[in-house]
C-alpha cells in the first residue's frame, strides 16, 4: 500500500548534511517572511513565557508529538508523494496544494471540534498565512530530502518559538496555565 510505503521512506530516510543546510535555510527563510509579517499586523508580538526548565523540556516532547510529528504524518507524508515515487512535478504540485488546503482549513476545523483554546486564534487571517506558509516551506523541505525528521524539527521548532517567545501562549486564551 502506497501510504505504508511512504511512511516507511519517510521515517527511514536520515538527514544528510545537505539535508540539514536545507532545514537551516528553511527556518531563515521562514523567519524573514514570517516575522516582518507576524510583527507589522500585530499578530506576533517579542513576549518571552517564562516557565521551568521542567516545563519547557516537557512541552518540547509534547510539541515534537502534536502538532509536529503527527501533523507532518498526516499533511506531508501521507499525502504528497515521496521523492522516490515517479510522479511528474505536476502531479507533486497538486497533492502538495490539495494537502497545503486541508493543513490550512483543519486549523480552524481543529478549533471548533477539538481544540476550543484555539479560538479565536486559529480564525485569525494572519495566523492562516503563517500556518499556510509553514506547511509550504515542510512540503518544500521533504520534496528536497524525503525525510520526515526534518520537516517534524521545522514545525515543532516554529510552533516552540511562536508559544514561548512569541505571545503564542497569551493568544490561546483558555489554555491553563499547567499545560504549556
Amino acid at each position: 500500500m502506497i501510504i505504508i510505503q511512504r511512511l516507511i521512506q519517510a521515517i527511514l530516510t536520515p538527514l544528510t548534511g545537505q539535508d540539514w543546510r536545507v532545514v537551516l535555510m528553511s527556518l531563515l527563510v521562514y523567519g524573514l517572511v514570517a516575522l516582518p509579517l507576524g510583527f507589522l499586523s500585530r499578530f506576533l508580538q517579542f513576549h518571552p513565557c517564562l516557565r521551568s526548565p521542567g516545563t519547557v523540556l516537557s512541552n518540547i516532547v509534547k510539541l515534537f508529538f502534536f502538532p509536529a510529528l503527527v501533523e507532518e504524518i498526516v499533511f506531508r507524508v501521507i499525502l504528497i508523494p515521496h521523492p522516490l515515487e515517479a510522479v511528474s512535478l505536476k502531479t507533486w504540485v497538486f497533492w502538495m496544494l490539495f494537502s497545503l488546503g486541508l493543513f490550512i482549513i483543519y486549523h480552524p476545523l481543529n478549533a471548533l471540534i477539538f481544540y476550543p483554546e484555539g479560538n479565536p486564534t486559529f480564525w485569525n487571517s494572519i495566523f492562516l498565512i503563517l500556518a499556510g506558509f509553514l506547511g509550504l516551506t515542510c512540503a518544500l523541505v521533504y520534496r528536497l530530502t524525503g525525510s520526515l525528521w526534518g520537516i517534524v524539527i521545522i514545525h515543532g521548532l516554529i510552533v516552540f518559538v511562536w508559544l514561548y517567545f512569541l505571545d503564542g501562549i497569551n493568544k490561546l486564551v483558555r489554555v491553563n496555565d499547567s499545560e504549556l
